[in-house]
């Protein structure tokens, strides 16, 4: 369940399926799920502001509701660039979780290990991290690229990955994103 949604875009007239009510697209905080939100009357957001949209109803400060899940292809182009943005900022504020991945992460298979799903990591980054991750677990993301050299930005090979959840419906595994199949 998602407590806090990130703005990717905002129709103060509307979307074009509904053009009653002032919304927003947004993405979630924990799980990357996609929303379309209608916002309370007389209420303005900018992309990529965090706002409430969990149980409590005195926390709901901006919006009326949650209209719907959307899908990546609903996205216009303004929310599928802020997405980018967004996204890399959710996984660098929350390094803890994220640096799990590759402290945690283990074989899927005999020929395949679970690091092999990030774009643009291979077998000998695999095994550059694997190597270093023996001598101790990593700190955050600056204590990985120092032990592995081979590792320039630990942050964009996630973000790349979530970028690739979201768009791609076909995907074998889905490690940071939460599907459902109304999507």
């Amino acid at each position: 369940m998602e407590d806090y949604v990130y703005v990717l875009d905002y129709f103060p007239q509307g979307s074009n399926l509904s053009k009653k009510e002032s919304t927003c697209y947004a993405v979630g905080e924990s799980e990357f799920k996609l929303f379309e939100i209608a916002l309370k009357k007389d209420v303005a957001v900018n992309l990529e502001d965090k706002i409430y949209v969990g149980k409590d109803p005195n926390l709901r400060k901006e919006i009326d509701r949650v209209k719907r899940r959307i899908g990546y292809s609903n996205l216009t182009n303004t929310a599928v660039v802020t997405l980018e943005y967004v996204v890399r900022n959710i996984v660098t504020q929350d390094q803890k979780k994220f640096i799990r991945f590759y402290n945690e992460s283990q074989p899927v298979g005999q020929r395949k290990h679970m690091l092999e799903e990030l774009p643009g990591l291979g077998k000998k980054m695999m095994g550059d991290i694997l190597s270093a991750r023996s001598a101790g677990a990593f700190k955050d993301f600056e204590d990985l690229r120092l032990r592995v050299s081979t590792v320039k930005d630990p942050i964009k090979l996630i973000v790349k990955r979530i970028l690739q959840e979201l768009s791609e419906d076909n995907l074998r595994r889905y490690i940071f994103v939460v599907r459902n199949e109304r999507q």
